[in-house]
């Protein structure tokens, strides 16, 4: 693999995959993703629209662009939260082309008014709107190519009940093993140029969140560790030194996430303890904690939600301690 021009385009638009083959993970979604791609193409079809959910950095948009790709289709790109009038929606609408694809990113932030107008569009190609007011306000139906809406969002629970049962298929993004983000962080090092051995690469694996953006985050910033110090390569001394500097432990968790273990611990006493509870003695807006932390732990083995609140597991208490020996988090 050749080196790019990292001059030409900003890195992380270079370092996601460009052909179908380089993507990496979540092979059950992509075998039926190809399905659905190659039964559209014999019918000469729009692709039927698409949900695709999960924590943040999974690879949703990197999936749509490369659907997009494969079908040589134009791709469309705009956020739930830009959409601020239904009249901006039924504009974008009609705007489309013929198969092209909008995709709509954090998608559980469009009003409800916006959603209206999405139902007849994704089920009829119709959007229908209201001109003028009053007695003299009128209905008008205008008809749309075909198109396909592929929309990502990281809060499922949040898209209304109508809209999801609007899309021809629904698919979870899940967290990636510590081998497919190994062979990730080894193409990005290729990408840029970067010499890593197998440890250095094991070691930002194993601290990565098993998320492919966090992984290229920490090759990144081992980059800049290996030109500022003139260190010829990433070794597992070298990924190391990188994960102390930006305080994240081996296995990817950060100062915050450390200090909600510590609470439940010991001020706690492992739990339960409520999300609100928790949030007030941590400091952290109880969203943040819900969408951006706990996934994580749980994922780990480290905590565990219960009807009564937050638990902490014993594989939690045995990191805590195997990350500072001054403190000791037996439970009095």
């Amino acid at each position: 693999m050749a080196k790019i021009d990292l001059d030409e385009q900003p890195i992380d638009s270079l370092l996601r995959p460009a052909r179908w083959e380089e993507y990496v993970g979540q092979e059950k979604i992509k075998e039926n993703l190809r399905l659905m791609l190659d039964a559209a193409k014999l019918r000469r079809e729009a692709v039927d629209h698409l949900l695709f959910y999960g924590q943040a950095g999974l690879g949703k948009t990197t999936l749509a662009a490369l659907i997009a790709r494969e079908t040589n289709a134009p791709l469309r790109v705009i956020t739930g939260s830009a959409i601020e009038k239904t009249g901006d929606l039924a504009s974008l609408l009609s705007s489309l082309e013929e198969n092209e694809i909008l995709f709509v990113d954090e998608a559980h932030r469009l009003n409800p008014a916006a959603e209206e107008v999405l139902y007849p569009a994704m089920e009829s190609r119709k959007i229908h709107i209201v001109i003028g007011k009053g007695t003299g306000a009128h209905a008008v139906s205008i008809d749309l190519p075909p198109f396909t809406l592929i929309a990502a969002t990281t809060r499922f629970d949040m898209l209304s009940s109508p809209l999801r049962s609007r899309f021809g298929a629904i698919f979870h993004l899940d967290f990636y093993g510590e081998g497919e983000i190994m062979e990730i962080l080894k193409r990005s090092a290729k990408l840029l140029g970067v010499k890593a051995d197998a440890d250095g690469i094991k070691v930002l694996a194993g601290a990565s969140r098993f998320t492919p953006r966090t992984a290229n985050r920490l090759l990144k910033r081992a980059r800049d560790y290996l030109a500022v110090k003139k260190i010829p390569a990433i070794d597992g001394e070298t990924a190391r030194k990188v994960l102390r500097l930006l305080e994240i432990d081996e296995l990817g968790l950060e100062p915050v996430e450390r200090r909600i273990l510590e609470l439940i611990a010991t001020k706690f006493k492992r739990g339960p303890v409520g999300v609100r509870t928790l949030s007030a003695a941590s400091g952290e807006e109880q969203a943040t904690i819900e969408e951006v932390y706990e996934p994580y732990l749980m994922k780990l083995g480290f905590l565990k939600r219960t009807p009564a609140g937050r638990v902490l597991e014993e594989a939690a208490i045995s990191h805590l301690r195997s990350q500072d020996l001054q403190n000791d988090y037996r439970i009095l």
